[in-house]
């Protein structure tokens, strides 16, 4: 695993043990190459389109010699240029996609059922899945679940019967106890679960029922002008983006504030159903505060707004570093006298010295990203003020709450036009692949995200990227720690196309949208969280073209990662496809655990009947209570 090997003319290696080693690699052989992940043999003659090239090539070998590698038409068969080398990566057919989605049942798209999974069946309690197996009945024979019990028993359920059926998933690695089929153990465990998730679910309701008490402004509906701006979106609106900002302005036209969370994966739109909100709000002459994890992001945003509202009479302002200190204290005095409509920046938005004439509007763009002390400000604006949250990879209990129906849950499902998943390989480094990938993004005209998460090394990592390229391939460096100017003046150049390659660390992670750039490089990727990785990949993919992201590993490092570094690359590369977001946000919560998500109590809860079938119960209680009366909204 995470391997690859070379190709270069005057190696050593014969056909029939390069024909051995692509099929480990996943390649198939056929009559000829017309996709990635084919090869194919003729006498001394070895096609391969390898993994995240263009163009297959053209091996041609004497004896046990390779004579040359060329790169070649695959509609004609001509020649067209020399390889030095070839570096070929494992080939995997594109990753799963998201098919939190489904209210009703929470995980039901989730996740997938694989032979020797734990599963929960809601009469029979906690098995092992053995696979489908065909069982006659009446004549007639009908696929099955085959799930395993204690004591070896098995059950049989019927595939039209699957919907009872749930993988388990507790958040945490110890193995679950399998029941007996038949016994009442199972009935005792579920009805001292309910009866203890019952607190639970008045404890959500008496806080959903506080917020629905509270009055806040009530917008006015669209303007012309509204529509008027949503029309300068330079692209084709998606179904989801339409009814996700229609949600939003339904939330603003009521007294009750606002609170939603907005998901949606990396690319998605969900910036574009903020603006609409941010326009919204500013034509009933309320203020809005945009809140984002970093400064490049808020630099970016600032720009797009600026753009986009530049035929209106909307004054946009950025309170980030990016400013002198005399350039913030003028923003922050035009904000308390109301003269700043939309104003987009970092934590520094909720200094102490920054006040508001008239705040009618928060947006956080990735609230995770945010520390205890910003959230804790956050809270107070949630009272009386509308707060809308965007993310592509929930926090876990944000992502609870919504699901719970204690916050509401606007998603967008639906990738844009033309959007194509990202190719993602995890691999062990490599130098010659790094130049490889280079050279072959930057052949193409596209520039390269390359990913080091250390400051003090960043010029070593630069200098040996450099000596694996050509002197035309133009690098620079990109730190949070670098003076504010420069930093800006980096990102810029790279924005308008003057740099190929940029090496930075974190700071890149979050929104920044760079259509020119579909190649991304993380290094030591078995140190970054899981929610990170897909974060960064979400950096490249945003235009109708090839993307592909490599995280590698250091060399023979493999075997010394932990169990959850490993779960981490197993699942980025495997969640690969459009819409993973939502798998990447579960598989993270699994792997770290549920940790304080609703505490020690309803943790045992999880444990006991897993976090499916729990979500179930807690949703049974809510609509009881709700069809009690005990929480009427209109006796809010």
């Amino acid at each position: 695993m995470f391997k690859s090997f070379k190709l270069y003319p005057n190696q050593e290696i014969g056909p029939e043990a390069l024909g051995r080693t692509l099929v480990e690699f996943g390649y198939k052989r056929g009559e000829q190459v017309s996709s990635e992940g084919d090869f194919s043999r003729r006498g001394g003659i070895v096609d391969i389109f390898p993994f995240s090239f263009e163009l297959p090539v053209r091996l041609e070998l004497d004896d046990e010699k390779i004579v040359s590698v060329r790169a070649f038409n695959p509609g004609n068969g001509q020649p067209l240029w020399q390889h030095n080398i070839v570096i070929i990566l494992p080939f995997k057919p594109s990753g799963r996609a998201q098919a939190v989605f489904s209210e009703e049942f929470p995980l039901k798209n989730f996740v997938d059922l694989n032979v020797g999974d734990y599963v929960v069946h809601n009469q029979h309690g906690i098995g092992r899945f053995l696979g489908m197996q065909k069982v006659s009945s009446g004549g007639t024979a009908k696929d099955h679940l085959v799930i395993e019990y204690d004591r070896n028993e098995k059950l049989f359920v019927p595939v039209d019967s699957m919907h009872l059926v749930q993988k388990y998933i507790a958040f945490h690695s110890r193995r679950p106890k399998l029941y007996r089929l038949g016994s009442k153990e199972w009935n005792r465990v579920k009805a001292r679960t309910r009866k203890g998730i019952a607190k639970l679910a008045w404890e959500l309701l008496s806080l959903q029922a506080m917020r629905m008490a509270g009055k806040g402004f009530k917008f006015s509906t669209d303007t012309e002008w509204q529509a008027d701006f949503e029309k300068t979106f330079p692209y084709e609106e998606t179904p989801d983006q339409a009814r996700a900002a229609g949600e939003v302005k339904k939330d603003m036209e009521s007294l009750k504030p606002m609170d939603r969370l907005l998901c949606g994966d990396v690319g998605y739109g969900k910036t574009e159903v903020a603006m609409r909100a941010a326009f919204k709000a500013v034509m009933d002459n309320k203020q809005v505060a945009y809140l984002v994890p970093t400064t490049i992001l808020a630099e970016q945003h600032y720009k797009n707004f600026t753009s986009r509202l530049k035929d209106f009479p909307v004054r946009v302002e950025m309170l980030s570093r990016f400013k002198t200190a005399s350039e913030q204290r003028g923003i922050i005095k035009a904000l308390a006298e109301g003269g700043v409509d939309i104003v987009i920046g970092t934590h520094r938005l909720l200094s102490c010295d920054v006040g508001f004439k008239d705040l009618g509007l928060v947006i956080v763009d990735e609230e995770q990203r945010f520390g205890v002390k910003a959230k804790e400000q956050l809270k107070k604006f949630k009272a009386t003020i509308d707060v809308m949250v965007l993310t592509a990879t929930p926090i876990p209990r944000t992502l609870y709450m919504s699901l719970m129906g204690a916050k509401d849950f606007s998603v967008i499902n639906t990738p844009p036009e033309n959007r194509l998943p990202i190719k993602t390989v995890v691999v062990e480094y490599d130098p010659d692949l790094v130049a490889q990938a280079i050279k072959r993004e930057t052949g193409r005209g596209g520039q390269v995200f390359f990913l080091h998460n250390r400051i003090h090394d960043l010029e070593k990592v630069k200098d040996s990227v450099s000596r694996g390229l050509n002197g035309k391939i133009r690098i620079a460096i990109a730190h949070g720690q670098m003076p504010a100017r420069q930093l800006e003046e980096v990102m810029s150049a790279f924005i308008n196309g003057d740099i190929d390659v940029l090496i930075s660390t974190m700071i890149v992670e979050s929104g920044i949208d760079i259509p020119n750039a579909n190649t991304i490089i993380v290094d030591e990727a078995d140190t970054f969280g899981l929610s990170d990785l897909h974060q960064l990949r979400g950096r490249v993919g945003r235009f109708n073209r090839s993307a592909y992201a490599y995280f590698m590993i250091g060399r023979n490092r493999y075997a010394s990662l932990d169990t959850s570094a490993r779960k981490r690359l197993q699942a980025i590369e495997e969640y690969s496809g459009l819409g993973a977001g939502f798998n990447i946000a579960m598989e993270d919560l699994e792997i770290r655990g549920a940790g304080n998500l609703l505490g020690k109590e309803q943790h045992g809860f999880i444990m006991a009947v897993g976090f499916d079938l729990y979500c179930r119960l807690l949703r049974e209680a809510i609509t009881n209570f709700k069809k009690a009366g005990v929480f009427d909204e209109s006796n809010n």
